[in-house]
């Protein structure tokens, strides 16, 4: 990444601090996922300072031993990292570019991640701002839902300068299994819309394999046993349509947020002019699941909009 970032014995010396020593980290955003993967952090011995737009739901990592933090700023001034995971990209950008963002602090931490999935234009800006105030800024979102999360067994998509990224990798593992960079600042943001459009289309046809399940007579959750283990398998068959079955729609992802991931994919293959007829049906089909109030359950609960007409009328 060009600019002016930090010097390779700044980054040796933060480097000796996460082999060593707790770690200062600042930490934005305590949703679904956000909470368990800054509890893991501070589960491995690290100080944790907390912001978050509602304080009572940080409210179980006060009580473990984390600090409190009243704006953006005052999370990351004077810590060695920053993750921030909220909802929107214009919460992405007014949390690290805002009048009291963390790039306005006075001693900007050394690395600063951003973990929300978000676009590769704003990850971009965020880590030229950074790199001009001596710091690495990375864009990391993540894939596996609230089970990863709380499992740190997170697949996280890294975004940023090569030579700092061995210097992050070692906190990113506390939260994640598989963490890979992927490219310069934004690359991050890319991949995981490569993942999305892959969950988009694989949702529906969840939907509609279980639907003609249940409706030609077999037993969903013995044909689930059969097929999760074969060609068809997926993270999603294997962990979203046992909730199906369930009746349990409860989000790991809010459809609200996948829907804004929805956008951000439609805008970055309509950048590429490319034609993408599936992720044009899901995004619809997830819009209407939208408009029937299910906006804020998981993304499962776009069988409940295929149920509703058992999905004759809404193709």
């Amino acid at each position: 990444m060009i600019g002016f970032g930090p010097s390779q014995k700044d980054i040796r010396s933060v480097t000796s601090s996460i082999m060593q020593s707790a770690l200062r980290i600042g930490w934005i955003g305590t949703g679904v996922m956000g909470s368990s993967m800054a509890g893991h952090l501070l589960a491995a011995g690290h100080s944790l300072t907390i912001h978050s737009r509602t304080k009572s739901r940080a409210a179980g990592l006060l009580s473990r031993g984390a600090n409190w933090a009243q704006t953006p700023v005052e999370a990351a001034s004077g810590m060695d990292f920053l993750f921030s995971m909220v909802a929107l990209p214009s919460d992405v950008e007014s949390v690290h570019l805002g009048h009291h963002g963390t790039l306005s602090a006075p001693s900007v931490p050394k690395f600063l991640v951003d973990m929300t999935s978000s676009r590769p234009s704003i990850a971009r800006k965020i880590a030229q701002i950074a790199s001009e105030k001596g710091s690495f800024a990375f864009d990391a979102p993540v894939t596996g839902g609230d089970i990863g999360a709380r499992n740190a067994t997170l697949s996280i998509l890294v975004g940023g300068d090569a030579s700092a990224f061995e210097q992050v990798l070692p906190v990113l593992k506390i939260m994640g299994k598989t963490v890979v960079l992927q490219g310069d600042a934004g690359c991050g943001q890319q991949a995981k819309v490569v993942n999305q459009i892959l969950i988009a289309s694989t949702m529906m046809g969840i939907c509609e394999a279980l639907l003609y399940a249940r409706e030609s007579g077999l037993d969903p959750e013995r044909v689930l046993e059969s097929v999760s283990a074969g060609a068809a398998g997926s993270w999603s068959l294997a962990n979203l349509a046992p909730r199906i079955l369930k009746g349990d729609f409860e989000p790991g992802f809010f459809i609200d947020h996948f829907l804004k991931d929805l956008g951000i994919a439609l805008e970055e293959c309509h950048a590429n002019n490319l034609h993408v007829p599936g992720l044009l049906l899901a995004e619809s089909l997830y819009r209407k699941a939208q408009d029937a109030n299910h906006g804020r359950k998981g993304t499962q609960a776009l069988y409940l909009h295929y149920d509703s007409g058992k999905g004759s009328k809404h193709s």
